[in-house]
């Protein structure tokens, strides 16, 4: 069977298609407008009407909720965060270990409502299983397990390559690292699920509504605009298609494949019982899951940009970058040599130059936003949304100060992005860098990450 490419993702093809809502009919008056229906415009709405029900909270979706991101990632609510080692600088190391614990309590809590609000989205809570496969691999992953140690996480665990091959048979594991604070889920179904008990709270959405411009007070569309006093953006990486937003954040490519679901015999090869979400320690790193329906789903950057900070429409990636995720997966599981991929997709995620992730409300205007999550945004965009409601409600005069108004990434700003066809070029030369540089660490079997992949993160201000 020929693979599906594009069609947004294989999650939708596995749920279908959702009922459209209707476009903003008009002009309207609201007490808050969240420009955006994914995970971080949804839970805001949620959260927000939870804590204070008389509000009239208007969301506006440019396409369908869950259209971008929320509806294309690989499913791995888990507790990590962009940024956190440069809020450690900047802010000191308690604060920072603030904002972990916060995350790793983040998981929990999609998983608590998601349970309450009768939400199925195949939740399974394996943890995560992150593998070296080389001696420069190998190095990083210590180092990486110390540091998640030192920022709190003490249930954490360092395996060797047999204990790493007891959870996940990958080929060619030298060590891994185990946490678990985090969980498998369906990313539409619980992004349908989320729109789904926003609007029984009262929430209103209007899909098919894209916003041009957001300005104090006002949100633009072409039906009409919603004025409020609140006006919260909530775009993640599509923010560059808004006015004024080009080079806020940088819209960056992933992509993923899933299999056909496999036999009983290449699962008894592989393990993988744990339902973990795995991941490596690679410079061009890969991600994946088992799904419910006993798939792989495995996603990688394919071709990380496109030029102008455009977005593509319906998902469809390279046929290049389906054989390189192809590739990944045999290398990673030999068992799978001869199985077919039933479909193909990208998606783009937001990148801050600094990459760290934000939360904002600009008091003086009543603009906020949220996101820069660079890739972990299924958990992220939930304590971002409960933190947007914080600040909100503080202020407005309905609520005090809390711990999450006080976490080191509210009201971070970082420069923009360089102006085309720098921002093409740099962001093109550091994956073929950190490409590369894989393969060249590969080759070399040494414990030193490769020069080229500490060049490209010091150009990118990733450390």
């Amino acid at each position: 069977m020929a693979t599906v490419n594009g069609g947004i993702s294989f999650w939708y093809a596995n749920t279908g298609a959702p009922a459209p809502r209707e476009p903003l009919p008009g002009d309207a008056a609201a007490d808050v407008c969240v420009v955006g229906g994914g995970y971080t415009g949804l839970w805001t709405a949620y959260y927000l009407k939870k804590a204070a029900p008389f509000l009239r909270i208007v969301v506006l979706e440019s396409r369908f909720c869950g259209y971008g991101a929320s509806g294309r990632n690989g499913g791995w609510l888990y507790n990590g965060i962009a940024g956190r080692d440069r809020y450690a600088r900047l802010h000191g190391h308690d604060a920072a270990v603030r904002l972990q614990r916060a995350m790793n309590d983040t998981v929990d809590e999609v998983i608590r409502v998601a349970e309450e609000e009768g939400i199925d989205a195949d939740i399974h809570k394996g943890g995560v299983l992150e593998v070296a496969r080389t001696p420069a691999q190998l190095a990083r992953l210590k180092a990486f397990h110390e540091a998640e140690t030192a920022f709190g996480e003490k249930d954490r665990l360092l395996l060797g390559a047999a204990g790493a091959a007891e959870r996940i048979r990958v080929a060619g594991t030298v060590g891994g690292t185990w946490t678990p604070h985090g969980a498998r889920i369906h990313p539409v179904k619980l992004v349908h699920g989320l729109a789904a008990a926003a609007e029984a709270l009262g929430v209103v959405i209007h899909e098919s509504t894209p916003v041009t411009e957001i300005r104090p007070k006002h949100a633009i569309t072409p039906y009409g605009t919603v004025r409020a006093p609140y006006v919260l953006r909530c775009t993640e990486g599509f923010t560059a298609g808004i006015r004024g937003q080009r080079r806020s954040w940088l819209p960056m490519n992933s992509s993923m494949i899933v299999t056909e679901p496999l036999p009983r015999r290449v699962w008894d090869t592989i393990g993988w019982e744990g339902m973990e979400t795995l991941g490596d320690m690679a410079h061009a790193y890969m991600y994946a899951q088992r799904t419910a329906d006993d798939r792989i789903a495995l996603g990688g950057r394919g071709i990380p940009y496109r030029f102008g900070s455009r977005t593509d429409n319906d998902g469809r990636t390279q046929e290049s970058t389906v054989a390189a995720l192809r590739e990944i997966l045999v290398r990673f599981f030999p068992a799978t040599a001869g199985v077919a991929i039933d479909h193909a997709w990208s998606g783009v995620l937001g990148v801050p130059r600094d990459w760290c992730a934000s939360v904002e409300l600009d008091r003086a205007t009543g603009l906020g936003w949220a996101g820069g999550y660079v890739g972990s945004g299924v958990a992220t965009a939930n304590l971002a949304a409960r933190t947007l409601r914080d600040l909100v409600q503080l202020d407005s005069g309905q609520g005090a100060a809390t711990e999450l108004t006080g976490l080191p990434w509210v009201g971070h700003r970082v420069r923009r992005w360089e102006p085309e066809p720098f921002r093409w070029l740099g962001v093109h030369g550091l994956y073929a860098a950190y490409r590369a540089a894989d393969g060249r660490e590969r080759a070399a079997r040494s414990t030193r990450t490769d020069r080229l992949a500490q060049l490209a993160d010091r150009i990118s201000g990733r450390h």
